[in-house]
């Protein structure tokens, strides 16, 4: 960052160079570093400590010293090697004494010439380096120096040993102790920086100043002196750059854009009653917060971030009420029927294995408890007459309970509804009842008294308490039934009866205290039937599964407790502003997303997307596709749906950016898988609107500048934490191709046993291959790394190969759009066994049946993207696999890079280590990597409170002072940061 117009000053100039012309070229050329500025914000990435004066006597080995000692002897030898094969290679040898022991100093090559001059006999110095042994000697290699003469030494002495030497980035050209030598030359310039943070702020924090924080990170004397440098930068960065985006904000707020307020009784409501399920409470916070800021006259900016769990699961030993009664989770099948909590009966339509989790027990008040995962869903009140709510397990753990210490959560009470054919009792109620409380009762009562109907359950429960003397109205609202049984195993059948009924149930020591809500007791006075969350305790690990049930409910019973899922968020928006007459554009990245979307959206809106033709509903609108591979007919025909408003929303690629393209009146922008597209291609889309339109930008996984950009607030966030269930467990695993070949021989076994098993799989390859790569090969073959495998290579050897016999189909994006569409419909129909694509199913393809997926050369993919391919499979009932294919070796980064990938499913822990590895990039340019990062020393991962912090402190002072009037040295500060590109993408982005 550079600061002031004091620090401009260029390295190299006509007539004169601060650092000689042949040093400020190699700084700009290879460093990016043009003016002293530059260079006294080039920062030392770390510092080696020289070590405390050290006595020749008591060297410690692999430990930098210090010593001051005398020169014994130098002696210069001559010797061959690959480099000097003629006998030129040279090799000085200094040996030097302090009296307490001798120590050996070597230095080869051209470092020879300075210390054979310098290092004579009798001369004292003191040197620095590191103990090796060589020769069973000890020894400095290289080691620094600095020669001790006249008076001041015993000073020079004191202040250089332990001194900190900081290390610079550098290159082959420009090694760090010439940065250092050149720092040091600029570091007077340091104070004529001007200080860009308010007075307020940095003293209010303790921050240093400017200038002493420049000195105290290039010239150290401890390293408290190195933390509160950094301290002082990193809010330099962090505030410089929230102001920038503070003022970016501020700026949006003065735009015009038109409202788009809901109409009720339109499209949206017409769409919503047809939801074949219920939206979950997460959903409709998010759609509040997007409805909120379509509605507003400012143009709304809004990232839609929406994986942050998996499936809500339970135990495999879990109950999962039926209509035969509880039957244990791990026993539950597609087509099997169960009681949702309204009382009816539905089909369950998905199971969906998730592999092992941490599981929690949720303790009720009755004494009863649940077992979940923490991402499972509870319908819950915060009484009995608060409205009913959705929350995770997650969310009532971290909130139990009140300010006063009572219980927070409570459940409700299902619906009671019939377990069992209505057959007669074998005896009347009170017999029956006689009977079990006898001395003579059985140790449990018969499934036929349980799986039965409510109004047998019932007539046996009053029975019971009829012989029992009726109920005890003495205390309490509701009446309450003491029950003395023979048996323990009895009075737990009694309290299940009682709670299949809807009422309360406690097991004592001395037997069972119940109660019946009035609408099965006449006798019951009003009161309350629901139980109390206690308490939200860790279990341990276990294998946990899903279920999807086919009702408006989609939830089913287990002690009360109940399942929701997910919708179209995005979709919803976009009806929004259809109802306002406004057009909505949705811009996917691959003709194959694009065509599935519009596949989607018109399956689920029915005839409400078929405005204007015979049999569309009354609220209609037409929805249209455009790619780029269109035919004629049908391009011009989608064309003139947009310009003339018929068409409310069209689905596209970077078509829709084209100059030919052009809207009626597009109101809102959804940009899927945001970051496959560039700052320009958005803003296209965007500036074809009237007036600004809103703007939705979606991501199922954050990459790292999504993340960075997140933190640092430039978009307003919604976070949509209630995922559908229906995801299985995706085990991933590491392929060392080349370490380990048989290991890749196994790879297509298990793809083999995947289809004879009934599945489907991927294979994945980064290109997709042609006559060019003749060229690609020829290079390889010389010595370069070898080129990426291609899809079409690798079809041809695994058709001919380890997957002879199996049906091997292609895609890829070169392929006509009717040939990728036919490709896609056969391998969903289950009529292809193996697709080998590129990228193209990186994201939206759906294709439950798919189990596994090999990556080759996954090294050459980012983390994030691996991590969209890997959710391709395990999208239905069986586990999915996930083969990483590389050739890399055990020791480099890649490899490490893959094992991170492999070791976890959750998309914010891998986009931090991914944001780890390559750093944030250039957060206000059009850099993807760490190199044209203009954060230095801040980091998003590590300082998020310094970030917020920032945050707050720039929107209040932009709030205050929009100009910057009052802080001159800060718009300087703002001017260095956003030259004309940044400046650009920033009113862009």
């Amino acid at each position: 960052m550079d600061l002031v117009p004091a620090l401009d000053e260029p390295l190299k100039q006509p007539l004169r160079s601060v650092l000689g012309p042949a040093t400020a070229k190699v700084m700009a050329e290879h460093l990016g570093l043009h003016t002293v500025g530059d260079l006294l914000h080039h920062y030392p990435r770390r510092y080696e400590e020289r070590g405390q004066l050290t006595h020749l006597a008591d060297l410690p080995m692999d430990e930098h010293v210090t010593v001051v000692a005398q020169v014994a002897d130098a002696r210069l030898h001559t010797f061959a090697s690959s480099r000097a094969p003629r006998g030129k290679g040279q090799r000085l040898e200094v040996t030097i004494t302090d009296g307490s022991g001798r120590l050996q100093l070597v230095f080869f090559g051209n470092g020879v010439h300075k210390p054979h001059k310098e290092l004579l006999p009798g001369t004292r110095a003191m040197f620095s380096g590191k103990v090796s042994v060589f020769n069973r000697r000890l020894q400095l290699a290289h080691p620094a120096y600095e020669l001790l003469r006249g008076e001041g030494a015993e000073e020079a002495v004191d202040s250089w040993a332990g001194a900190l030497i900081p290390l610079y980035p550098a290159t082959a050209k420009m090694e760090s102790w010439k940065l250092a030598k050149a720092v040091q030359t600029v570091l007077p310039s340091a104070q004529e920086a001007l200080d860009p943070l308010p007075e307020s702020l940095r003293a209010g924090r303790g921050l240093a100043t400017l200038p002493e924080a420049l000195v105290k990170i290039h010239r150290p004397r401890t390293r408290a002196d190195v933390e509160d440098a950094r301290a002082r930068l990193k809010w330099d960065e962090a505030f410089v750059l929230q102001v920038a985006l503070a003022r970016r904000r501020h700026d949006d707020a003065q735009l015009r854009a038109v409202p788009r307020k809901p109409r009720a009784e339109g499209l949206l409501t017409a769409f919503d009653a047809r939801l074949p399920f219920t939206l979950t409470e997460g959903q409709r916070t998010v759609s509040r917060e997007i409805f909120d800021d379509l509605a507003t006259a400012h143009p709304m900016h809004r990232l839609l971030q929406g994986e942050v769990g998996s499936g809500k699961a339970q135990p495999l030993d879990a109950l999962v009420l039926t209509p035969t009664g509880f039957r244990p989770m791990g026993g539950i099948r597609v087509g099997d029927e169960v009681v949702v909590p309204g009382g009816e009966v539905a089909p369950v339509d998905g199971v969906f294995p998730q592999g092992e989790r941490d599981v929690w027990r949720l303790v009720l008040s009755d004494g009863t408890s649940v077992e979940c995962d923490e991402e499972h869903l509870w319908i819950v009140s915060t009484g009995p007459l608060a409205p009913l709510r959705v929350r995770t397990a997650r969310d009532i753990r971290l909130d139990v309970r009140t300010g006063e210490g009572a219980p927070k959560w409570h459940i409700p009470p299902v619906t009671p509804a019939d377990l069992g054919p209505d057959v007669p009792l074998p005896e009347d109620p009170y017999a029956l009842g006689a009977a079990l409380t006898g001395p003579d009762a059985p140790p449990h009562l018969a499934d036929a008294y349980k799986h039965t109907t409510v109004e047998n359950r019932l007539a046996l429960l009053r029975g019971l308490l009829d012989t029992s003397g009726g109920p005890d109205t003495s205390g309490g609202a509701a009446p309450r039934g003491e029950l003395r049984l023979p048996s323990r195993r009895l009075t737990e059948d009694v309290a299940w009866l009682t709670r299949s009924l809807g009422g309360l149930a406690r097991v004592t020591p001395e037997g069972v205290s119940l109660a019946l809500p009035p609408e099965l007791d006449p006798a019951a006075g009003p009161g309350t039937f629901h139980r109390a969350i206690l308490a939200v305790e860790y279990v341990g690990r276990g294998p946990v599964q899903c279920l999807s049930v086919a009702h408006p409910e989609h939830a089913y019973v287990t002690d009360h407790f109940t399942v929701t899922h997910n919708t179209m968020v995005a979709l919803r928006a976009m009806l929004a502003v259809v109802d306002c007459g406004g057009q909505a554009a949705m811009l996917a990245p691959t003709e194959v997303l694009a065509q599935q979307h519009h596949r989607s959206v018109t399956e689920m809106m029915g005839d409400l997307a078929q405005g204007g033709m015979l049999g569309g509903a009354e609220h209609a609108t037409k929805v249209v596709l455009l790619t780029g591979s269109m035919g004629t007919a049908a391009r011009r025909q989608a064309l003139l749906d947009l310009v003339t408003g018929e068409a409310g929303i069209v689905i596209g690629t970077h078509a829709l950016i084209e100059d030919a393209v052009r809207f009626h009146d597009l109101g809102l922008v959804v940009v899927d898988e945001q970051h496959r597209f560039g700052v320009e291609q958005r803003d296209a889309l965007r500036g074809k609107g009237e007036q600004p339109p809103h703007l939705l930008v979606m991501t199922a996984t954050p990459i790292p500048r999504t993340v960075a950009m997140t933190v640092f607030g430039d978009l307003e966030t919604s976070v949509l934490d209630q995922l559908p269930a229906g995801r299985s467990p995706i085990a991933s695993h590491v392929v060392p191709a080349a370490d380990k070949p048989h290991f890749l021989a196994r790879a297509w076994e298990r793809v083999r046993e995947e289809v004879e098993n009934g599945h489907q799989a991927y294979v994945v390859c980064p290109r997709i291959g042609d006559e060019a790569d003749e060229v690609r090969k020829k290079a390889a073959a010389e010595g370069e790394r070898r080129p990426p495998l291609a899809v079409l290579d690798v079809a041809e050897q695994l058709v001919a190969g380890p997957l002879r016999g199996l049906r091997v189909e292609v895609l890829h994006g070169r392929m006509p759009p009717e040939d990728k569409d036919a490709v896609m419909r056969r391998f969903a129909a289950g009529e292809t066994d193996v697709l080998v694509a590129t990228t193209v199913i990186e994201v939206g393809v759906n294709v439950p049946n798919a189990t596994a997926m090999v990556i080759m050369d996954a090294d050459r993919f980012g983390v994030s993207q691996l991590h969209q391919l890997r959710g391709r499979v395990g999208r239905g009932a069986a586990p999915g696999l996930c083969l990483l294919v590389t050739e890399m070796p055990e020791a480099s980064a890649a490899r490490q890079r893959l094992g991170a990938v492999a070791a976890t499913l959750d998309g914010f822990e891998l986009s931090r280590i991914d944001l780890e590895q390559r750093r944030e990039g250039d957060v206000l340019g059009q850099a993807q990597s760490g190199a044209r990062s203009s954060l230095r020393v801040l980091a998003v991962i590590e300082d998020e409170e310094i970030i917020a912090e920032a945050r707050q402190e720039a929107t209040e002072l932009v709030a205050a002072d929009p100009t910057l009037e009052s802080v001159p040295a800060l718009r300087t500060a703002l001017d260095a940061l956003l030259d004309e590109d940044r400046e650009r993408y920033l009113d862009k982005g």
